[in-house]
């Protein structure tokens, strides 16, 4: 039967090697990085840049916007985005036009 002591030393050396193995895994990770950005002739700057503009348009998702159009005796708004208002589906109904109510 193997002694505590025994035990933490094995426990150590197997830690140093799994330090070790960690190590030299992700140098290879690093050269096999760099290949890449050097055969397709990238930098660093080209994989950290900012988001294009196709990415940032679609934070613009939840934005708030301008209404387009106003009720002019209540003073109720849409933007035109959505369902018809109940108000705006009333006058359209009762012969309004949609260019009535626009701002």
């Amino acid at each position: 039967m193997q002694t505590l002591q025994e035990l933490l030393t094995q426990q150590a050396a197997v830690n140093r090697q799994i330090t070790e193995l960690r190590l030299a895994q992700r140098a290879q990770a690093v050269a096999q990085i760099r290949s890449i950005l050097a055969e397709h002739g990238m930098t660093m700057a080209d994989v950290t840049a900012a988001p294009s503009a196709a990415r940032k348009a679609s934070t613009n998702i939840g934005k708030k916007v301008a209404p387009k159009y106003r009720h002019p005796a209540l003073g109720v708004t849409w933007t035109g985005r959505g369902l018809k208002p109940k108000w705006l589906s009333e006058e359209l109904a009762g012969g309004k036009q949609l260019s009535d109510f626009a701002l």
